[in-house]
C-alpha cells in the first residue's frame, strides 16, 4: 500500500482477479433501463425527475480504498411528501443526523444524502424505509392522513435508486482496489428530555459508538483497530469515549454492504453522540466537531493497513 492507501499494483491485480465478474460490471437498476444517473418515473400522483446531486452527492478524489457515508444527513423532502408532513420542521431535524457531511467531507471519497430520512430512511430495511404511523418514527406524528400508496412508491424507487448507486461506487472500489472500507457515519441524541434537561448517562452513551452486529469475522481487526485508534484521542481533557455495540449495532447499510461485498468490503458503522451541538437548537461547536472530524480521519491509515492484512 503506498501513502495514500492505495494498493500497489501487484496487490490490485491480485484481488481484482479473485472478484467475481458480476462485481466488476457497470450495475443498472432494475426496470429502469440503462442507468444515466438520474431517478426518473412517472406516478398518477406525481412526475419526479431526480438528478443525484438533488438526493445524493458522491465524490470520489482520492485513490484509496476508503469511503465515508452520511445518509441521514439530509433535510429536504420533496413536494409530495412535504405538503402532507404536519411535523414541523425544528423536531424533524433533532431526529435527523444533521451535520454529519461535515464527518464525511472530511474524507475525500464520500457519498452525502441530501435528503430527509422522513421522506425515506436509507439505513433501515426496504420494508420498513417509510415513516407511516408514530411507532415508525418516536412516536411522533408526521401525517393527518396516510401517505397515498403512489407517495410511498416513488420513495420506495428512490430507496432503489439509492442502493443502486451506492452498490456503482463500491463496484468501482472492488474493481481499482479490490475491495474497500466504508465508513457510515451517523450521530444520536442524547438528551431527549428536554433543551435543559441533563445529558443521559454516560455508561449507556458513548461518545462515539461503533455499530458491528453484521461484520464478518475476517474484518475483526478492522474494527478492533479503528476501536484502538480513535480511542486514543482525547476530548476536552478525557480520553474519547469509544466503545462497540452499546448504543447501536448498525443497520442496513452495513448489514447490506456485508451481504454483497463481505468477502472484499468491511462497513463500520459510526455514531457519534452530539456533544459537537445542541440537538434542540441545531447550533454546532465548531471547534467541537472539527477535533472530532481530525480524530476521524486519523483512524484511516492505520485501518487501511488492518484492511490489508486482513486480506491476504
Amino acid at each position: 500500500m503506498n501513502r495514500g492507501g492505495e494498493l500497489s499494483n501487484d496487490r490490485r491485480i491480485k484481488h481484482a482477479r479473485s472478484v467475481p465478474t458480476h462485481l466488476l460490471l457497470r450495475h443498472v437498476p432494475r426496470d429502469s433501463g440503462p442507468f444515466d444517473g438520474r431517478a426518473e418515473f412517472q406516478t398518477k400522483e406525481e412526475r419526479v425527475v431526480l438528478p443525484l446531486m438533488d438526493f445524493t452527492s458522491v465524490t470520489l478524489t482520492r485513490p484509496e480504498p476508503l469511503v465515508a457515508l452520511a445518509v441521514h444527513n439530509g433535510h429536504q423532502l420533496r413536494p409530495a411528501v412535504a405538503s402532507r408532513m404536519v411535523l414541523d420542521s425544528e423536531t424533524r431535524r433533532r431526529e435527523e443526523d444533521s451535520h454529519t457531511d461535515y464527518f464525511a467531507r472530511r474524507i475525500p471519497n464520500n457519498v452525502v444524502v441530501n435528503r430527509s430520512r422522513f421522506e425515506v430512511d436509507l439505513n433501515r430495511p426496504r420494508d420498513e424505509a417509510i415513516y407511516c404511523v408514530p411507532d415508525d418514527a418516536w412516536g411522533l406524528d408526521m401525517y393527518v392522513e396516510p401517505l397515498p400508496a403512489e407517495v410511498v412508491s416513488v420513495s420506495l424507487r428512490e430507496y432503489d435508486q439509492f442502493y443502486d448507486r451506492l452498490r456503482t461506487v463500491l463496484d468501482t472500489m472492488v474493481q481499482q482496489h479490490g475491495g474497500f472500507v466504508l465508513y457510515d457515519i451517523h450521530s444520536y441524541n442524547h438528551r431527549r428530555s428536554g433543551p435543559e434537561s441533563e445529558p443521559e448517562p454516560e455508561v449507556a452513551n458513548p461518545t462515539v459508538n461503533l455499530g458491528t452486529a453484521s461484520l464478518p469475522r475476517k474484518w475483526r481487526d478492522v474494527a478492533d483497530t479503528f476501536l484502538d485508534h480513535l480511542g486514543s484521542a482525547s476530548l476536552r481533557g478525557e480520553k474519547l469515549d469509544v466503545r462497540e455495540n452499546v448504543k447501536f449495532e448498525g443497520r442496513q447499510v452495513a448489514a447490506w454492504t456485508h451481504e454483497n461485498y463481505g468477502e472484499y468490503g468491511c462497513a463500520l458503522a459510526i455514531e457519534f453522540k452530539k456533544v459537537f451541538m445542541d440537538e434542540w437548537t441545531d447550533h454546532v461547536d465548531r471547534a467541537t466537531q472539527a477535533y472530532l472530524a481530525d480524530s476521524l480521519v486519523g483512524t484511516i491509515a492505520p485501518v487501511l493497513k488492518s484492511w490489508e492484512r486482513s486480506c491476504q
